[in-house]
């Protein structure tokens, strides 16, 4: 059964998930699925099945995905159902893995029965792609990347966000038609050790440049050791777009360089 579209979310992780002990109580007249003349183990199995999407909708929107889409089924389970004198509640057992869930149809009636099954899900929703290769480290312009549906069952850090991705860089490269995940992005590094920069001194309506050599590499805002070459001190400067630097203070160090 395919259930979706469903509503988008700004966040972008996509974690496994395990909710010990959550009961999801489904009553027998859960409506027009359970139709009249379905039998007692086909109802278990639609409510089973309602309660496993129902699962996979909270994780979803948990890891934020966008219009996520769920391909469920449940593995008919052999033993026989009987009646049960009061509302059978539906508990899961473990969700960490939506291709293989567990979860048990219980009975607290006099009767007392408990019967497990298992539930296979399949997860699509919009991700974030790569449309062309790019190189490890580069930053991501807006023109790389895409928002295309994918399946994301294996995948449990994908990225949903285009304008999150933007800006940041791959620690690997990518190439067309790769999924962006949260563990291969990174802030793209603005200045390398060794570099020449320019030390950017504002005050009020006034702004000096001085010329400077990284002694370490940073990402935007990082604060590095930059050496002044007129001056040879070395002062602690933040990092504010490719080879430029700003000091932290205003005080010269007279620190040898190492």
């Amino acid at each position: 059964m395919k259930v979706g579209p469903m509503p988008s979310s700004s966040s972008v992780f996509f974690p496994a998930i395990r909710f010990a002990g959550l009961l999801l109580a489904v009553f027998a007249d859960t409506g027009s699925a359970l139709a009249a003349g379905d039998s007692p183990a086909d109802k278990l199995v639609l409510q089973v099945q309602a309660a496993a999407t129902q699962q996979l909708q909270r994780q979803a929107d948990s890891a934020g995905l966008r219009e996520p889409l769920f391909d469920v089924s449940v593995v008919k389970n052999a033993k026989p159902v009987t009646a049960c004198g009061q509302a059978v509640l539906i508990e899961s057992v473990d969700t960490r893995t939506p291709s293989r869930m567990r979860f048990a149809a219980v009975c607290r009636a006099a009767e007392s029965w408990r019967i497990e099954y298992v539930v296979r899900a399949h997860v699509s929703a919009k991700v974030v792609v790569a449309v062309a290769a790019v190189a490890a480290g580069k930053p991501l312009a807006a023109a790389d990347l895409v928002l295309e549906r994918h399946d994301v069952t294996a995948t449990p850090d994908t990225v949903s966000d285009l304008d999150a991705a933007a800006g940041m860089a791959s620690r690997r490269a990518l190439r067309a038609g790769d999924v962006l995940r949260q563990s291969f992005l990174a802030a793209p590094v603005l200045v390398r050790r060794g570099d020449a920069v320019s030390i950017v001194v504002r005050k009020e309506q006034i702004e000096i440049s001085v010329a400077g050599e990284a002694m370490e590499a940073g990402t935007r805002d990082a604060a590095i050791r930059v050496r002044n070459v007129s001056t040879g001190n070395v002062i602690r400067a933040k990092v504010i777009g490719p080879g430029m630097v700003e000091p932290v203070d205003l005080t010269m160090s007279t620190q040898s360089p190492d």
